[in-house]
């Protein structure tokens, strides 16, 4: 078995408004994991950050702009961050 956070992935999150009437998300790419774990981190961010979100293909998208909380979060999992976007 494989584990669950591999301290050499490296991830890269963002802010995004475009298309989203304004509203900002961050978007999480490059988690190492599977589908089912995806969906597991991300139930385990939006229950941190108290908003919602959801999983599209290999993607984590967050409501709300909590991407310093979410860079704690990730790095406290092993993964080295880094910021792209506004």
């Amino acid at each position: 078995s494989t584990p669950l956070y591999s301290s050499a992935a490296s991830d890269v999150y963002k802010r995004q408004t475009k298309g989203r009437r304004g509203k900002p998300v961050v978007i999480i790419r490059g988690l190492p994991l599977n589908k089912l774990d995806l969906e597991e981190t991300a139930r385990k961010f939006k229950t941190k950050c108290g908003v919602g979100g959801a999983v599209i293909s290999d993607t984590i998208l967050m409501q709300g702009d909590k991407r310093a909380l979410l860079k704690q979060e990730l790095e406290s999992m092993g993964y080295e961050v880094k910021l792209t976007g506004g």
